[in-house]
């Protein structure tokens, strides 16, 4: 026993983008309008900025790390061995 009609109908429908394309396709809901399409969004267009955070913590790295006959300068290993150690007993509160 097979149901009949319980498909939605599914006209054409144009989409309309903020930049001015309007292109044609199918949907239920009908005409409607959208901020980015592919004519317009920087991934399709090709002048998205990608950003490598692997590249940026060693530029930081490269940056801060201790120069030679450099006073009071802290060596990249001491630096990332203070940042996982806890907070020094005096910040911790009073019983």
């Amino acid at each position: 026993m097979a149901k009949e009609g319980i498909h939605p109908e599914y006209p054409a429908a144009t989409v309309g983008c903020a930049c001015g394309n309007k292109f044609v396709t199918k949907s239920t809901r009908g005409d409607f309008s959208v901020d980015v399409c592919s004519n317009c969004h920087p991934f399709y267009t090709g002048t998205q900025k990608l950003m490598d955070a692997a590249g940026r913590v060693d530029r930081f790295r490269k940056r801060y790390a201790a120069k030679p006959g450099a006073a009071g300068a802290v060596a990249p290993e001491a630096a990332a061995k203070a940042e996982v150690e806890p907070a020094s007993a005096e910040a911790a509160p009073s019983e």
